[in-house]
Order: structure tokens, then sequence, then C-alpha cells
């Protein structure tokens, strides 16, 4: 489970992120990557998408607890001041815990060098 101080809560957290933010995806996920402004000292902060094109509730909270996981596994990987968005799509529900991993792995690098992109140019 993310700790709350790696939540991100506030809607305008999700907006500014999926807004702003620099994109990677792959066909399960995409991730929405952004550097915060508020500079607090705990680390990244992340948000989960889910919606009800994923499936039923009972899906949707499945691949919610995969992503969690997933994420929390990774924090210490991340930028402290990055504001993540992942947002899951439909395929997320049926893709293996591993695939699924190796896909946020994947949409996570390429946000992140994206967002390099940006902020050299």
């Amino acid at each position: 489970m993310l700790s709350a101080a790696h939540r991100m809560r506030r809607a305008a957290d999700f907006e500014q992120a999926v807004r702003r933010g620099a994109r990677g995806g792959r066909d399960t996920l995409v991730v929405h990557l952004t550097t915060r402004t508020d500079h607090s000292p705990s680390g990244p902060v992340v948000g989960l998408v889910v919606s009800k094109a994923v499936g039923t509730a009972v899906t949707r909270n499945l691949v919610k607890r995969r992503l969690r996981e997933l994420v929390r596994a990774r924090l210490a990987s991340m930028p402290a001041d990055a504001g993540i968005v992942v947002r899951a799509l439909p395929p997320a529900a049926t893709r293996p815990f591993a695939l699924l991993g190796a896909d946020l792995d994947a949409a996570l690098e390429t946000a992140a060098r994206r967002s390099r992109r940006r902020t050299e140019a």
C-alpha cells in the first residue's frame, strides 16, 4: 500500500499532471509525469485512475491493488519532486502482474525521457 505521504489526493494535482506532464504509454496503461512545485520533502506523489471501462468494480479494485503495489516498489527510483498519474486502460484487467510491471517500467521511462527533453529545450 502507498503511504499517505505518497498519495496524490487533490483534483488540481491530477489535472496538472495529466495536462502539463510528459506522457508515456503502453497498451495497458498511460503514465503522466510532472514536476511538482510545492517541494515537499515527502518524495514523489502518485495518483491512480482506473475507469469503469476497465471492468466491474471487482476488476477495477484488483487493478488498483496491483498498480499500487507496483508503484510502491518503484518509489525509491522515482524523482523526489515527481507528480505521477497512472491511468489504467481496459487491457490492464487481463495482464499478468509481472507484465503489468514491465509495462509500468517502460511507460515511466518514456515519460521521464520526454520530461527531460522538455526541460532541456
